[in-house]
């Protein structure tokens, strides 16, 4: 951009003048931006909660999470959004392939997935010698103390707002929310600005394209977008009470093994090239077929606020 243009004016010869130490100097524009980038993320540091942008087919939207000790959190009511739609668990997801529409029933996803963690199961019982295995239960202790997340969310639907005006008017308005709960959350409320709403790369998800990419085949996959798509949905099936999510992205199951051959891959070395010959043995259509499942159950549970 060029110089501001000024108009001369003759004015005598003068001698050049040192400014006023206590004049303030011209704001620096980089400086300043960085300090309120410095600021913004001090705000959530201390308040521990963070803005969170999540991409769905749907469209995308703004909303907040934090993660607190199970035991100081009162899980989300679903009662009421069960109510709404008895039938919610066994939604049918409608999607679209190659101009005929296809319907993808949840007892059909089940039943594969099933199938492919039951002979996976006697593949490992068979290679380790044994039929079963002992796992030291964890105490209700510890199970308190470890943290989970919650969402901007009420009676067991996220909210999700398409500006971040809206999501700032919204918690400012002191309506209910399961993040009321948090001791932070009035502090929040009366501090946070539109221009703080700025989520890190790292709290920016796309869920709507993760059924396309997997789609593309095992060359086209996308490691971070799929790995960052299987981090929310867990969190948001945990937080919205969603078990048939929670049940498809389990340990030991298709979906998980397709995470952790991800994880291994992105790594290289020697667990990357294992990696990678893992994720050869994930089938590109179950995959997907899973995934498309699971983006339709949280969509079927996000309210979308203007």
């Amino acid at each position: 951009m060029g110089s501001p243009k000024h108009t001369e004016v003759s004015v005598a010869r003068q001698s050049p003048q040192r400014p006023d130490s206590d004049e303030p100097e011209l704001d620096d524009p980089a400086a300043s931006s960085t300090a309120s980038t410095e600021a913004t993320r001090a705000l959530w540091a201390e308040l521990r909660i963070d803005p969170v942008e999540i991409a769905l087919p749907a469209g995308t939207g703004y909303t907040l999470r934090a993660y607190r000790p199970a035991r100081e959190l009162t899980p989300t009511d679903v009662e009421e959004r069960d109510q709404d739609d008895p039938f919610l668990a066994r939604r049918q997801v409608v999607t679209e392939e190659d101009d005929d529409e296809v319907v993808i029933l949840d007892e059909e996803v089940a039943q594969e997935f099933a199938e492919s963690d039951e002979e996976e199961a006697r593949n490992a019982r068979r290679d380790s010698g044994s039929d079963s295995t002992e796992e030291s239960p964890e105490s209700d202790e510890d199970a308190g103390d470890e943290e989970v997340p919650v969402f901007l969310s009420h009676k067991g639907r996220l909210l999700l707002f398409k500006t971040a005006e809206s999501l700032v008017s919204f918690v400012r308005s002191g309506a209910p929310t399961d993040l009321s709960q948090l001791d932070s959350w009035s502090e929040l409320s009366e501090r946070v600005e539109p221009d703080d709403v700025v989520p890190l790369d790292e709290d920016t998800y796309e869920l709507d394209l993760v059924v396309e990419n997997l789609r593309g085949g095992h060359d086209a996959w996308d490691p971070t977008l799929l790995i960052e798509a299987g981090e929310i949905a867990r969190d948001l099936s945990y937080a919205l009470r969603v078990p048939a999510v929670l049940d498809m992205l389990s340990t030991g199951s298709s979906l998980d093994d397709l995470d952790e051959a991800l994880r291994a891959a992105a790594n290289g070395g020697i667990s990357g090239f294992l990696g990678r010959r893992r994720l050869r043995k994930v089938g590109a259509q179950t995959a997907s077929l899973g995934w498309r499942t699971i983006v339709g159950k949280i969509s079927a549970v996000v309210d979308w606020r203007d």
